[in-house]
């Protein structure tokens, strides 16, 4: 694989078995074509962001190495999220079967209709933030800053780490 990036993937499930969701996620990863699976941080629970009235979630980051553009890279993981019954209709934050984020993209900043890398809400969420700072702390987020730093300006409540079992 040539001019292959590192990018960072958000994984997120709150319905239906949510730890089986997101091991099932971080073997499809695994599966997108010019990509190699590098790394998954330990599995958490989090408080739902939004509605209150739904199932905690259960949260992940994978970091990959790429040849795909980011926007082709993107395609790959909505289409995972189909296959997983993810279905993009309801309310913002609602629960979902599986929630898969391009969060960071080599050192590459995006802003368009379709993508925004980093992922415009990184630097305020402890479920993404502390996986990250587990894998790589030092890790630069394009115009944020270090992810050891960004965690330390966010609470830390709201979020447990999971046995090795899932339980």
């Amino acid at each position: 694989m040539s001019a292959a990036a590192p990018a960072w993937i958000g994984v997120g499930s709150n319905l239906d078995g949510p730890v089986a969701h997101v091991r099932a996620a971080l073997d499809a990863l695994a599966t997108i074509p010019e990509t190699d699976f590098i790394e998954a941080s330990p599995l958490y629970g989090s408080a739902p962001m939004g509605p209150a009235d739904q199932p905690n979630y259960v949260n992940a980051v994978v970091q990959l190495r790429t040849a795909l553009e980011p926007h082709a890279l993107l395609d790959a993981l909505q289409r995972l999220e189909a296959e997983a019954g993810r279905e993009r209709v309801g309310e913002r934050w609602g629960p979902r079967v599986l929630d898969l984020d391009l969060l960071i993209f080599g050192e590459h900043r995006i802003d368009d209709p379709r993508l925004r890398v980093p992922h415009p809400g990184i630097a305020g969420r402890i479920f993404v933030l502390r996986p990250l700072a587990d894998m790589e702390p030092d890790l630069e987020v394009p115009g944020l800053g270090p992810v050891d730093e960004l965690l330390a300006r966010v609470p830390e409540g709201g979020l447990w780490r999971l046995e090795a079992d899932g339980a």
